[in-house]
């Protein structure tokens, strides 16, 4: 994935005349894509609104961006096998991230902009705390179904000494309800001979290899009850393991059940789980480039003043030119400093935008878009 900087300058002849200049001085030396990116005019308030409204935005933004990140590395877990096609899903609006970025345009309809902006900011809230809130009630309860289906399957993994019986094992591999006969399982290292010459020699009625694996083999041994504990410290003597098995048919059968039913589930709840994942990754990833417009809006009404006059923009910087694209950006832009200095009335005053807590000061506005997070592989 990639890293983006939006940012904004004033609007007015001069600054256009900028920007032309950063358009070909960056072009010409491949230090970065450069995009116009549209924010419509929205409606501006009070100063005091906006002040407020700055450090609000400023954590949505971060709640935002934790919410895609998690869906994103859910949308890992949850593909399992295919991780490889984890950033193929990650999509916005039905194209990839990179052109919705690019090509963005503000979503009129799920949020006018007739409206203040704290209720523009107010309703990209509720609706990224909702996709979270869903999200964690959907994960909860299809990790509750992988959990246990893999805590089955591990049982039917290992060696024959600590693995379940339910899938190899048959009634018809014991005597049962016998009052003299009693059928043990037995795990054998992987000589078998020394067994059958300890088995025959001490007169016991029979045995037989009903399964093994790499470490050894499993036995039936039909013998007397009343030898039953002579067997065992035999089998002790020659580092035979005897495993305490009762065989039950009705609770063998419900175990195997239960791992069906668990596999059913899961795979059941796998295509929609995956497709509600994917769209609310859309929705989220929609509303948190939202935010972050919101977000160049206000804090270019602060740093620039009024009347609305600004021009965004959304850089694709060259990795290996990160540095010398930023000098190129303050030496095209120092003379913004001015502006943003005579802007503060109270030298004591915290200008959002000016004095950024976790982030440095440009003398133009500046977002960080970075979605190398997103990257799951």
């Amino acid at each position: 994935m990639s890293e983006f900087w939006l940012i904004s300058a004033p609007g007015d002849k001069a600054n256009l005349q900028a920007w032309e200049r950063m358009n070909t001085a960056t072009s010409k030396s491949n230090l970065s894509s450069n995009s116009k990116f549209h924010i419509p005019d929205l409606k501006v308030g009070t100063l005091d609104a906006l002040v407020g409204l700055s450090d609000e935005l400023g954590k949505l933004d971060s709640f935002a961006e934790s919410v895609i990140k998690k869906i994103a590395q859910y949308i890992g877990e949850v593909m399992e096998d295919s991780k490889d096609k984890v950033q193929e899903n990650l999509l916005a609006n039905g194209v990839d991230l990179i052109s919705y970025l690019t090509q963005f345009e503000w979503d009129m309809a799920k949020y006018p902009i007739k409206q203040p902006l704290k209720n523009i900011s107010e309703a990209l809230a509720k609706q990224v705390t909702q996709i979270e809130t869903d999200l964690k009630t959907r994960s909860a309860a299809y990790n509750n179904i992988k959990g246990n289906l893999q805590s089955l399957e591990k049982k039917t993994v290992g060696n024959l000494l600590t693995r379940t019986l339910a899938d190899i094992v048959h009634k018809e591999d014991f005597v049962l309800n016998s009052e003299y006969l009693i059928t043990l399982l037995v795990v054998v290292p992987k000589r078998y001979e020394g067994f059958a010459m300890s088995n025959h020699s001490s007169g016991f009625p029979s045995h037989r290899m009903i399964a093994e694996d790499a470490e050894g083999g499993l036995f039936t041994v039909t013998l007397f009850r009343k030898v039953m504990d002579d067997f065992k410290a035999k089998a002790r003597e020659n580092r035979f393991m005897v495993r305490e098995f009762y065989f039950d048919e009705k609770e063998l059968k419900c175990e195997k059940e239960e791992l069906m039913k668990l596999a059913s589930d899961k795979k059941q709840q796998y295509g929609p789980l995956l497709r509600w994942l994917k769209v609310n990754f859309s929705e989220a990833f929609v509303a948190w480039i939202h935010v972050k417009a919101l977000r160049v809006f206000v804090e270019s009404v602060l740093r620039y003043g009024l009347p609305v006059n600004f021009q965004a923009m959304l850089l694709q910087p060259n990795r290996k030119s990160v540095k010398r694209l930023r000098d190129v950006l303050n030496v095209v832009f120092k003379h913004l400093d001015e502006v943003a200095a005579a802007s503060i009335m109270d030298p004591g005053m915290d200008i959002p935008g000016l004095q950024l807590s976790n982030q440095e000061y440009y003398p133009y506005v500046y977002f960080k878009i970075d979605l190398s997070l997103l990257d799951c592989s």
